[in-house]
């Protein structure tokens, strides 16, 4: 009977258990928060740099967070603007586009100015702007912020006959011009000085642009109940000794916020990128 009891309860309590697992909804892990990193270099590098950000962020969040990149700067705009990203990092022009045409919403950008470059080789025949007429001039690519001043730093000073190339990153950039390839480049500050110190020693600079909008982040407008989440965790990022060194590493000097306001004055740029896009280079 002792037995027959025990079965017996053993039964009630499975059913009972059986009855409330069916009844509890059993949540769906959520996908992985995906962020998107404009091209300012190689895919590998970027996936590396931005290691303690996913790291800080998946804790934060308590969900997987993934980083991506594209192929070039139109790739990656022409992405955003499908909603391929749920954070999108680039330059202020292409945030510009991406809050004012495809609904993603600022988050915050860098402390440190963004400045773009243009370099020649030190010890080359190309030491000022009118050197380089007739001659091949290199670009990240059509819709880069460096390369959008670039173009307009040369056509301020109508050169002629320049051919523009474009090529997929910094370090690109600074190969061709050494090899005699290109008479010069556009690349920013920042990227001219993660180059490798030997590189940077042969190249000259022989103009650079005022401060402008650097990278940003921008949350794609489906994601807007993460804004003060994302936010939030990312401030307390940069105040971690991690977020410290990357930021020391990478010369970016902690975040701030970005305002609509310098956004928008990057719209002249912006409407650069749409038109890029419409032509669908």
């Amino acid at each position: 009977m002792t037995k027959r009891l025990s079965a017996g309860l053993l039964g009630l309590c499975s059913a009972l258990l059986c009855g409330l697992t069916a009844a509890m909804p059993v949540r769906a892990e959520e996908p992985a928060l995906r962020i998107g990193i404009a091209p300012h270099t190689s895919a590998r590098v970027i996936v590396e740099q931005y290691q303690p950000v996913r790291r800080a962020l998946e804790e934060a969040l308590g969900r997987s967070v993934e980083i991506v990149t594209a192929p070039d700067f139109t790739a990656f705009a022409r992405r955003a603007v499908d909603q391929e990203y749920d954070v999108a990092v680039t330059t202020g022009h292409q945030a510009q586009l991406l809050r004012k045409d495809a609904g993603y919403l600022p988050l915050l950008t860098y402390k440190s100015d963004f400045r773009a470059v243009v370099v020649t080789a030190a010890n080359g025949p190309h030491r000022t702007a009118d050197s380089l007429a007739g001659t091949t001039v290199l670009g990240l690519s059509p819709s880069s912020l460096v390369t959008l001043w670039g173009q307009r730093w040369l056509a301020d000073r109508t050169l002629p006959n320049i051919q523009l190339r474009y090529v997929s990153a910094a370090d690109s950039v600074a190969q061709l011009v050494l090899a005699g390839d290109a008479s010069a480049g556009f690349m920013s500050l920042a990227n001219r000085a993660k180059l490798a110190p030997e590189v940077q020693a042969q190249l000259a600079t022989i103009a650079e642009s005022p401060p402008m909008t650097g990278r940003a982040y921008m949350l794609n407008g489906k994601q807007a109940a993460l804004l003060e989440p994302l936010r939030k965790a990312l401030f307390a990022f940069g105040a971690t000794n991690e977020g410290k060194t990357y930021f020391d590493t990478n010369q970016l000097g902690g975040y701030r916020p970005v305002t609509d306001a310098e956004l928008e004055a990057m719209e002249p740029l912006a409407d650069e990128v749409r038109r890029v896009l419409k032509a669908g280079k």
